[in-house]
This record gives structure tokens, C-alpha cells and sequence, in this order.
């Protein structure tokens, strides 16, 4: 057994919030339904790398979900997302506020089928205020909640991450948000809409920025890959032209650490003895760390710092992930064996339980693969199936 089967997911999401969300409660065993246009499917099939015609993004993100391809622009299609809903536990929606309620398929029709369904909303900017209606995208959010402005060197361009970053921190949001209104409905034996603008939980995770700015008046500056919280914090490079990352936000590691690299006096300075002090001597406390790791290779920099017991990790690319043995021991990375490409790894679900093992049933599946099974397990008819293919609301 896994720890959320029998839950129903509808994913009607597209790129990438919501559709993370989905996958993360179908590593736990949900059975999740991605919903998608017949002829426009989630652009995430198209996002990044493919392999002989086959979107590797897809084959994570839309792995252990069926695929029903149908045109909620149509009665038919309307009509089986309805009949969907009714035995449905979870939808997860990212369209433009008040697109649902256009299409006669908003909560208050859905919850009317069935009122136990939990309506997950994920957008931008959220349900409500002025910038309700505008495009959101995970950049945005990045841009708006903080994130860039305190990102990059001092003297450079606010920095964007290289992936979607948002999006991710919104899909975990979105899927605690659903066990939160699903726990809630155990209690109540009703359902409720959850609102999550994706600029929020960004700028949740960025620290007080908000209380700094309200009690003091100041902003967090770009301190390229230090720490305006504690030092010595940075990527340094080795003498084989790796690079490694240290981090001292324990006073005591920090202490090991300056041991450790020939500089013990720097300990009992008055500046050592809190995070903030040693922020502000980030420049001494980097030449001393730096340059004592310049002068080594990175196997003899990482066995130093380890049986010092100071905190260090090397900078990895996936080639180093996929034979790591720390990854190996806790099962991070999943072979699959996909039906198009073959044995293929990925990166599995966030956590383990001791109970209910999550699984990977499937990888990303065909547009619409399962659009037949699917229609005939809501109880239409082969003939209703083909008048609704007639009819353009199914591929």
C-alpha cells in the first residue's frame, strides 16, 4: 500500500506548478488524471531536452499520471470533466482567474457534484487583487518575491536561477495545501478551494526581508555566494580545478574550520564569536579558507574537513549525482523501464516512509494515451465515445 492510494488527482495544469503538485502526490500512490487539450497538450512536453522524439521533462513530470485528452471549450468535453469530478477527491487548475467560471465549470458547479472535492487554484498572483488576471510564470515570482535582487555579485545583474525554481516551491506548497483541505474535510466531510499564488511561497522562503525592511529600513544586498548571515560561506576551488562548497552557519563548525586551515587566532576574535560578526570579516575569513584549499586536490580538501567533522560538500553535475554513494544508500535516483526509450533514470519522490513505500509506477505517458479507458470507467459507452471524438472533445 502507498500512503495516499485511493486518493483521485485531476490535473488540468500546464508548465509547472501545478503539474509538479500532481506528481508529487502520485509518487505517494494518488491516482492522478492529467487532463490536456486535445490539440494544444501541456507545453512542458516541449520544455528541454528530447530524446528520439520523446520529451525526458515529460517523462518525470508526467510520470504515474493517465492521459485524457479533452476540450473543455466543448459541451462533451464539460460534460466528462463534470463526470470526472464526481469521483474525483483533488483538481488541480493553473488557468487564468475566472477562466473555469467562464466554462460553466467553476467550484460552485463542481462542488454541486460533488462536495467533498478539494479545487486547488494555482496561479501567479492568486484568486484575488489587481494583478489577478495577469500571466504568472515562475520568473516573475522570482523577480517580484526578492529573489533576484538579493541574488548575484555585488557589482553585478540581479541573478534568475536556471530552472524553475518558483514553480518548484509552489508545487510543494500546493501539495501540502492539499493534504491540509483534505485533512480538513475528514473533519467537515466538505471540500473548499485553495488559492496559491506562486510568488508567494517564494518570498516565504526568503527569510525576513519583509521584517528587516520594516524594523530597520535596509535590504539584503547581492552577495554573490556569501552569506550576509554568517562566514565563511563560498565555493572555492581546488588544486585539480574542482570546486567545493563550505558552510559555517554553526558557530562551532566555523571554529573547526579555522583550526583546520592553519588559522586558530581568527577563533578568538571578538567578531568570531557570532554569525554576523564573521559576515562582516567575510573577506579575511575567505582568503584564509581559500587559499588553504587551493593548494590541494578535492579528495584531500573533502577527507580533511570530514575528519575535522566541518561542513563541506563538492560542487556536483548530475554525471556526479548518479554515483554518489550517499544518493545510492537513500535510493534517490529510480530506474525505470520506459516503454519508449528504454531503462531510464530519474529522480525519485522527496522522502521516504517507514510504512508506505511511495513507487513509480510509469513514466510520462502518449498524449491522450488513456483517454478510451478512461472515458469507458466513467461509464460512457463506445458509441457515446465516438460521438464525443465526432464532436472534437477528445482526441
Amino acid at each position: 500500500m502507498s500512503a495516499l492510494e485511493g486518493l483521485i488527482i485531476v490535473d488540468l495544469s500546464t508548465l509547472f506548478a501545478g503539474p509538479m503538485a500532481a506528481m508529487h502526490l502520485g509518487d505517494m500512490g494518488a491516482t492522478v488524471i492529467k487532463v490536456e487539450h486535445p490539440t494544444r497538450p501541456d507545453p512542458a512536453r516541449g520544455h528541454g531536452p528530447s530524446k528520439d522524439g520523446h520529451n525526458l521533462w515529460w517523462k518525470t513530470l508526467g510520470r504515474n499520471k493517465r492521459t485524457l485528452a479533452l476540450d473543455l471549450h466543448t459541451d462533451g468535453g464539460r460534460m466528462a470533466l463534470l463526470r470526472l469530478a464526481e469521483r474525483a477527491d483533488v483538481i488541480i487548475e493553473n488557468f487564468r482567474p475566472g477562466t473555469l467560471e467562464r466554462w460553466g465549470l467553476g467550484y460552485d458547479a463542481l462542488s454541486a457534484r460533488n462536495p467533498r472535492l478539494v479545487l486547488a487554484r494555482v496561479t501567479g498572483f492568486g484568486q484575488i487583487g489587481p494583478y489577478r488576471s495577469r500571466p504568472g510564470f515562475g520568473t516573475l515570482a522570482e523577480a517580484m518575491s526578492g529573489f533576484a535582487a538579493m541574488t548575484g555579485e555585488p557589482d553585478g545583474p540581479p541573478v534568475l536561477p536556471p530552472f524553475g525554481l518558483a514553480d518548484g516551491i509552489a508545487s510543494l506548497t500546493t501539495a501540502y495545501a492539499v493534504m491540509v483541505a483534505l485533512h480538513a474535510r475528514g473533519r467537515t466531510g466538505i471540500g473548499q478551494e485553495v488559492d496559491v499564488a506562486i510568488v508567494e511561497p517564494m518570498l516565504a522562503m526568503l527569510g525576513p526581508q519583509v521584517t528587516r525592511w520594516d524594523q530597520l529600513g535596509t535590504v539584503q544586498p547581492r552577495t554573490g555566494n556569501r552569506s550576509a548571515n554568517n562566514a565563511p560561506r563560498n565555493t572555492y576551488r581546488t588544486a585539480d580545478g574542482s570546486w567545493v562548497a563550505v558552510s559555517t552557519s554553526a558557530q562551532s563548525i566555523a571554529e573547526r574550520v579555522m583550526r583546520l586551515v592553519g588559522r586558530p587566532e581568527f577563533v578568538d576574535e571578538p567578531w568570531f564569536a557570532t554569525g554576523a560578526g564573521r559576515a562582516e570579516h567575510a573577506d579575511e575569513l575567505d582568503e584564509a579558507v581559500g587559499s588553504w584549499i587551493a593548494q590541494r586536490p578535492r579528495a584531500e580538501v573533502l577527507a580533511a574537513f570530514d575528519e575535522a567533522e566541518a561542513a563541506i560538500a563538492p560542487v556536483y553535475d548530475a554525471r556526479d549525482i548518479v554515483s554518489d554513494p550517499q544518493f545510492a544508500a537513500l535510493g534517490t535516483i529510480h530506474a525505470i523501464d520506459d516503454p519508449d526509450l528504454g531503462p531510464m533514470k530519474m529522480q525519485g519522490p522527496l522522502f521516504r516512509l517507514s510504512a508506505d513505500a511511495p513507487v513509480i509506477d510509469f513514466t510520462g505517458r502518449a498524449h491522450g494515451a488513456d483517454t478510451d479507458a478512461l472515458l469507458a470507467e466513467l461509464g460512457y459507452s463506445d458509441d457515446e465515445i465516438r460521438a464525443l471524438r465526432d464532436e472534437g472533445a477528445i482526441a
